[in-house]
C-alpha cells in the first residue's frame, strides 16, 4: 500500500511517500521546502513532485497521514485541510499524528527534547525517551522550558540553543514525513477507520475577530 504523509506544522512544507507491507515500511521519497509564508502555494506542488518521483498516481494511495501540530494556525490548517480533502476525494482513510512525535521518533535512542518554533519568542516542546513521548506537548518561552534531556532537536532547539544548554542535532529541524507514517503503521496495517484531523494549536490563533465598535455620542 502506498501512503502519503503531509506536514505543515513548521515553516517547512513536507510531503513524503512510503510503501507499507506486512514486512515493514519502505520510504519512496520526501520533498520539503522551507518557507513560512507560502504553505498554501507550496504543498500541492510538493505532493505532485513526490508522487512523480516514485512514478505513482494519487489514485494508488491507500492512506494519508498528516502532522497535527502543534503549529501556527495558518500554516497548520493548510496541511490538514489538504489531507482531509484528498482522503475524502480518494476514499482512503486519514490518520493524524502529533508532529513533535515524528521528530522524537527520528531522534532515536536517549532522552531528547523536541522543540519547534512557535513564534512570539516561544517554542512548542515535549520530551522523548527512546523515541516515545514522556511529557505532554506544550508551548512556552525557551527560558521556561524544563530541560530534562541529553540533547535537543527541532528548529526551535537550534534557534534557542544558547538557552537550552544541551547539544543540538542540526540534522533534525522539521518533522520527517516517513516518521509520521511509521507512527501510524499499526493503524494502516490494520485497515483502521480514518480519524478526524483535529489540529493541535495549544493557543489561540493570531487573527481574531474585531470587537464591537464603540458607540460615539453626538
Amino acid at each position: 500500500m502506498l501512503v502519503l504523509a503531509l506536514d505543515t506544522s513548521t515553516p517547512a512544507v513536507t510531503a513524503a511517500l512510503a510503501e507499507v507491507t506486512d514486512a515493514g515500511l519502505t520510504g519512496l521519497g520526501e520533498r520539503r521546502v522551507v518557507d513560512p509564508r507560502a504553505h498554501g502555494e507550496l504543498l500541492a506542488p510538493q505532493i505532485r513532485a513526490v508522487l512523480a518521483d516514485a512514478g505513482a498516481r494519487p489514485a494508488q494511495l491507500g492512506a494519508i497521514v498528516a502532522g497535527l501540530g502543534p503549529g501556527p494556525f495558518t500554516g497548520l490548517r493548510v496541511g490538514l485541510a489538504t489531507a482531509a480533502s484528498m482522503g475524502q476525494a480518494l476514499g482512503v482513510p486519514t490518520y493524524g499524528i502529533c508532529s513533535l512525535d515524528a521528530l522524537g521518533r527520528a531522534a532515536g535512542p536517549g532522552r531528547v527534547l523536541v522543540a519547534t518554533d512557535a513564534r512570539r519568542r516561544e517554542v512548542y516542546f515535549a520530551t522523548y525517551v527512546d523515541g516515545k513521548r514522556v511529557t505532554e506537548p506544550d508551548v512556552a518561552k525557551p527560558a521556561e522550558v524544563p530541560v530534562d534531556a541529553d540533547r535537543a532537536v527541532g528548529e526551535g532547539a537550534l534557534k534557542y540553543s544558547d538557552v537550552f544548554g544541551v547539544p543540538i542535532e542540526g540534522r533534525l529541524l522539521h518533522p520527517p514525513g516517513e516518521a509520521l507514517i511509521a507512527l501510524a503503521l499499526d493503524k494502516i496495517r490494520a485497515g483502521a477507520a480514518g480519524e478526524p484531523l483535529t489540529p493541535l494549536y495549544l493557543r489561540r490563533p493570531d487573527a481574531v475577530e474585531p470587537s464591537a465598535r464603540k458607540h460615539v455620542l453626538p
